[in-house]
């Protein structure tokens, strides 16, 4: 039981940070546009105005999916319930492999939305 708990708990890793992370880039994206931190893309990082919209939309998106993913999580970690540690290991690596579906879908969608907003050269779309 206490493997079980302890691997539930680091599935819920990913979408804990994908909230506090969300949470941070929509109250206060990063302030500059650098290489090193932040939702960095050509587009998102056109001016300054690229750069907080995709910060703030991906917040939101981030938000969004996190919050449906810990439940899921949870239901899909209760399946293996009292199951062998080397069951409970491998589908744990299987859940995780899933997870990051989600945050390659974060980069299609905010990059489209900054496609929709924002013309090749980083201006508003009117």
């Amino acid at each position: 039981m206490g493997y079980w708990i302890f691997m539930t708990l680091m599935e819920l890793l990913i979408p804990a940070v994908m909230i506090g992370c969300g949470l941070w880039f929509v109250k206060k994206p990063p302030a500059r546009i650098n290489y090193a931190l932040g939702y960095r893309t050509r587009r998102s990082m056109m001016n300054k105005d690229t750069w907080d919209y995709a910060h703030r939309y991906c917040g939101k998106v981030w938000i969004v999916l996190g919050i449906i993913m810990i439940p899921v999580d949870i239901i899909a970690m209760v399946t293996v319930l009292g199951k062998t540690t080397l069951e409970i290991g491998n589908f744990s690596t299987v859940l995780l492999f899933v997870q990051i579906i989600p945050l390659l879908l974060t980069f299609f969608i905010v990059e489209g939305k900054l496609k929709h907003t924002f013309d090749d050269y980083g201006r508003r779309r009117g």
